[in-house]
């Protein structure tokens, strides 16, 4: 098990120390799962999965003294193993190694005092990574792939123009650079432009296209579907802000293709 005396004490050295233990978890669960599966004989007895900063695993029996020098991993994975499905049996594995790993790195930081900015910091790095059970289940690839398909699911979809509709529609004032919304009937049209600058970043900054997924930014043409009232960079559904000046009623190719169907 880990060295006497191992002890990483910045937030850098604690986060390396969590990438080789995260390592070593992902191997045993993924590229050596069938000899990870033969370890955990359900005969044995109480068996903890271990991961190590050298991105090694070992199947052990957990630390004799109580406390251990280290939080210590699930006990007792093996009992599981047969009674239910290997992938479930797995992903459970996989959610606690999790839970163990950031047990084990933020001891470290409470060992070495980290303050309340270091472990923010360390949390961060961590979650910037996908999660041992994330890589295990293929949740980590199905997103990433998700993401992918939308965009090119809808870049083809779209052939035609949309058709314009006929009935109370809202006008758009699309440019390029603009955030494209609906112009309250309220205002004078330049008052509203210049609210729009002053909050497309603020409000807007979180706002994800329907078709790739990605954010919004200041700096790209963006349409709404007045049906579902998604929004879409302009590039992703074939829209340009000249031929968006002519669509009274935007319907992305979602909406048109519904709409389409008897």
């Amino acid at each position: 098990m880990d060295a006497a005396g191992y002890n990483p004490r910045t937030v850098e050295e604690v986060f390396r120390d969590f990438k080789g233990r995260r390592a070593g978890l992902i191997k045993a669960l993924t590229t050596d799962v069938e000899e990870f599966f033969q370890q955990c004989d359900p005969e044995k007895e109480n068996l903890c999965l271990y991961g190590f900063p050298s991105e090694q695993w070992e199947v052990n029996l957990p630390a004799e003294e109580v406390p251990p020098e280290l939080p210590e991993p699930a006990l007792g994975i093996n009992f599981a193993r047969d009674g239910m499905q290997e992938k479930d049996w797995l992903s459970l594995v996989a959610v606690h190694s999790d839970a163990w790993l950031l047990a084990v790195s933020f001891y470290f930081g409470a060992r070495f005092g980290f303050d309340k900015a270091d472990r923010k910091r360390l949390f961060n790095m961590i979650n910037d990574l996908p999660t041992v059970f994330e890589v295990v289940t293929g949740a980590a690839k199905k997103q990433q792939k998700e993401k992918s398909s939308i965009s090119n699911h809808s870049s083809n979809k779209l052939k035609s123009n949309p058709k314009p509709g006929s009935n109370n529609l809202k006008e758009r004032a699309e440019t390029p650079g603009k955030f494209s919304r609906p112009q309250p009937q309220s205002l004078p049209k330049d008052e509203d432009e210049g609210i729009l600058d002053e909050e497309d970043e603020d409000e807007h900054g979180d706002t994800l296209c329907g078709a790739c997924g990605d954010n919004y930014a200041s700096d790209e043409f963006w349409i709404c579907c007045d049906i579902c009232e998604k929004w879409f960079h302009g590039k992703c559904v074939k829209i340009t802000p000249a031929r968006a000046e002519h669509i009274k009623q935007y319907k992305c190719p979602s909406c048109s293709n519904k709409r389409a169907r008897p």
